[in-house]
């Protein structure tokens, strides 16, 4: 699960759960809110977790015969 929907299932439920005033006869919409609003929270969670440390970019100082100044040098983790 992405951060887009994890992001769109807390916005989901938090509609269902404050905006919504319909009564449906045997469903909770103030459960089924909440229950999105975790799924979601927790999606995101782990989204940022796992994902975010992936790519780390950072510039280093090169010295070499061209004259060139700073370069651009991607770091990515292969962990996991």
């Amino acid at each position: 699960m992405g951060i887009g929907v994890s992001l769109f299932l807390i916005a989901v439920g938090a509609i269902l759960t404050w905006a919504v005033e319909v009564q449906v006869q045997g469903v909770e919409l103030d459960t089924i809110g909440v229950i999105l609003m975790v799924v979601g929270a927790v999606g995101l969670l782990w989204s940022l977790v796992v994902w975010g440390p992936r790519r780390r970019v950072r510039s280093e100082r090169v010295e070499d015969d061209h004259g060139r100044g700073y370069r651009r040098v991607e770091h990515v983790d292969e962990g996991l």
